[in-house]
């Protein structure tokens, strides 16, 4: 058929089921429009970004029914920070482009494209119109894929919200009690012991995966764990909440992240920043990358900072 052939504008943007012809109104040749994706067998969608995580789970509603998008997948919906292996989005048709799909007290969803998983109970939310696992429970699920410390940040970003201006932050996407009851429930399940290392390690106000990382480093070197976003007056009337900080020492630590050095505004703003803390009165221990010998080197920095040396 032609390319030009028009299609209800209601369409654009849905996915729906090859036989729900109330819907979509198409017969026989029109279903096989090349203007028309098949994400999944029996399914046609148009308009929508398979590219995207959300686009493959909006792809996969129609058959969704009573299951929820859990694990991996829903971690992406929620914006919890992963590792940069999960958090890149992969093309349609690799691997890791499959979604994560839970049953709640059913059988184990099975699919092209799809991980099945099985769940006895689960809270579910809506991230816009998708049936989504809670923040909570998604962050005991990813217990059995990520890290240790990434669990933590994790879990940091979700009692943390985002940083806005004069000090404001959006709401947390969970309470730290409902991060407590999750891991209750979860008992024994993979992962078990990283919640249990992870929990009391959770903090909130943290702005960045970096910062925790380099957090918990300093941490593991055996030196006092640092403060997070102290206030500090500096002389033009402001005040600067620095990443981590050592208030009786005035010493502030600051992770400079890849825009630090592409972005020239944010560069010399980050400047400026530092300098009005040392005309306060503070050292500055600036760090960049989170590879093991980044780490490391940081935290002799900090240990020589402290001790004088």
């Amino acid at each position: 058929m032609p390319r030009s052939v028009k299609l209800d504008a209601h369409l654009t943007g849905s996915a729906f089921r090859v036989g729900e012809s109330d819907f979509h109104g198409l017969e026989g040749h029109r279903l096989r429009l090349r203007t028309l994706d098949r994400p999944h067998r029996g399914v046609r969608s148009l308009g929508l970004d398979l590219s995207t995580v959300r686009g493959r789970c909006r792809a996969y509603l129609p058959l969704l029914g009573s299951k929820v998008f859990s694990h991996t997948t829903a971690a992406l919906l929620h914006g919890i920070p992963l590792p940069l292996e999960l958090e890149l989005e992969p093309a349609a048709g690799e691997a890791d482009a499959h979604l994560h799909v839970s049953s709640i007290g059913g059988t184990r969803p099975r699919g092209d494209g799809i991980v099945g998983h099985e769940l006895v109970t689960a809270s579910v939310v809506l991230v816009e119109e998708l049936p989504v696992v809670s923040a909570a429970e998604t962050w005991c699920q990813l217990a059995a894929t990520v890290d240790r410390e990434h669990l933590v940040a994790a879990g940091d970003f979700l009692l943390s919200g985002t940083r806005l201006s004069a000090g404001r932050r959006t709401r947390p996407l969970c309470t730290r009690a409902e991060l407590e009851d999750s891991v209750r429930r979860h008992g024994r399940r993979p992962g078990a012991p990283a919640l249990r290392w992870a929990l009391p390690r959770l903090r909130t106000g943290v702005d960045s995966v970096p910062e925790t990382l380099l957090r918990l480093a300093i941490a593991a070197g055996g030196l006092a764990e640092p403060v997070i976003g102290h206030a500090i007056a500096v002389a033009d009337g402001s005040v600067v909440h620095p990443d981590l900080a050592y208030p009786d020492a005035r010493i502030v630590i600051e992770y400079e992240g890849d825009r630090h050095r592409t972005d020239k505004q944010r560069f010399r703003r980050d400047i400026r920043r530092y300098r009005r803390m040392e005309d306060a009165g503070w050292r500055v221990i600036r760090v960049a990358g989170t590879e093991p010998a980044d780490l490391e080197a940081a935290v002799a920095s900090v240990r020589a900072a402290l001790t004088g040396r």
